[in-house]
């Protein structure tokens, strides 16, 4: 199964293992599973990390290479992602959290996420 790591899964997977729940961990470490990032988690963290958010404090370009280094796969932000937000009911008003779950329903890959509110939305995301 294709999974798409929200932000701060992705962090957690990176960089503080411990974090993670249980579900979390086994879905991430089953080598059955595809893991995948998305262009969106490093803009976020590059902004946030440039803004000061000690929750974002790391190298978005030393992350990149740390996670193409370990397998996962990169996903682009298209157009078809972009037009895709205009159909999300606004449940979340997070541009970062709205984009990963455009492109979660636009290529069918399943969205793990620990935000509640990304969670209510239909489509293949999966809290953890």
């Amino acid at each position: 199964m294709k999974l798409l790591l929200d932000t701060h899964l992705l962090l957690w997977a990176a960089g503080d293992p411990d974090r993670l729940s249980h579900a979390a961990r086994a879905l991430i470490e089953d080598p059955e599973n595809e893991m995948i990032f998305s262009a969106a988690s490093l803009w976020e963290i590059a902004i946030k990390c440039g803004l000061g958010r000690a929750d974002f404090h790391v190298d978005s370009r030393v992350l990149r290479r740390c996670l193409q280094d370990n397998g996962y796969g990169e996903l682009p932000i298209t157009s078809e992602h972009a037009v895709a937000i205009d159909s999300l009911p606004l449940i979340h008003k997070d541009p970062f959290d709205r984009i990963l779950i455009a492109q979660a329903i636009v290529e069918g890959i399943t969205l793990l996420t620990t935000d509640s509110l990304v969670a209510k939305y239909s489509g293949p995301i999966r809290p953890v």
